[in-house]
């Protein structure tokens, strides 16, 4: 018998000074039986980033035809494609040839450090592609803020993320590892 994902429920309030973004957000994620906390709250922290009307959760780990997180425009077109991890060269390029603009929201400590120098020659000159890497002990506190039902509040200002909740509040730092602005 299959796993079930397990849902998690959050009320995320964020306020982008960078972007001049503020709403709040009821989100519904599963969490695939082999996702980690600390990977969802990325998925979350990555949504945080990016907000708007139009972003939605995908499939992500069971299907390899979406990606984690996706906009699309009201034709249905891909504007952003999103990813979680350390995804494959072969991964990278579908998201490139689907959509406007790709982001990958690296995480994972010395492996995410391997896996960038190995695959950043061969994408450094993708002008669509944005990479984030967030530091280890700032992705795994964010993970100790992980619960079933969620109120967070995301505050962004001048590249820094402030997530808090009533269990505390974490400071996050994201790395351009690749950014065009």
């Amino acid at each position: 018998m299959a796993l079930k994902s397990t849902v998690f429920k959050a009320d995320l309030s964020v306020a982008d000074m960078d972007r001049h973004h503020y709403a709040d957000y009821s989100l519904t994620l599963a969490r695939h039986p082999s996702e980690t906390d600390e990977r969802m709250m990325v998925r979350l922290l990555a949504f945080a980033l990016n907000a708007d009307e139009r972003l939605a959760f995908c499939k992500g780990l069971s299907d390899d035809d979406e990606p984690d997180l996706w906009r699309k425009d009201y034709t249905e077109a891909i504007e952003q494609w999103i990813e979680v991890g350390l995804p494959d060269e072969k991964r990278i390029k579908k998201g490139l040839s689907r959509s406007a603009q790709v982001l990958v929201m690296a995480y994972g400590g010395r492996a995410a450090e391997i896996w960038w120098s190995q695959l950043a020659s061969k994408v450094e000159r993708q002008e669509k592609l944005t990479v984030l890497f967030i530091p280890e002990a700032q992705s795994r506190a964010l993970a100790e803020l992980a619960d079933r039902t969620m109120r967070l509040s995301c505050t962004i200002q001048d590249g820094h993320v402030l997530v808090g909740c009533d269990k505390g509040t974490v400071n996050i730092e994201p790395v351009k590892w690749l950014y065009k602005e």
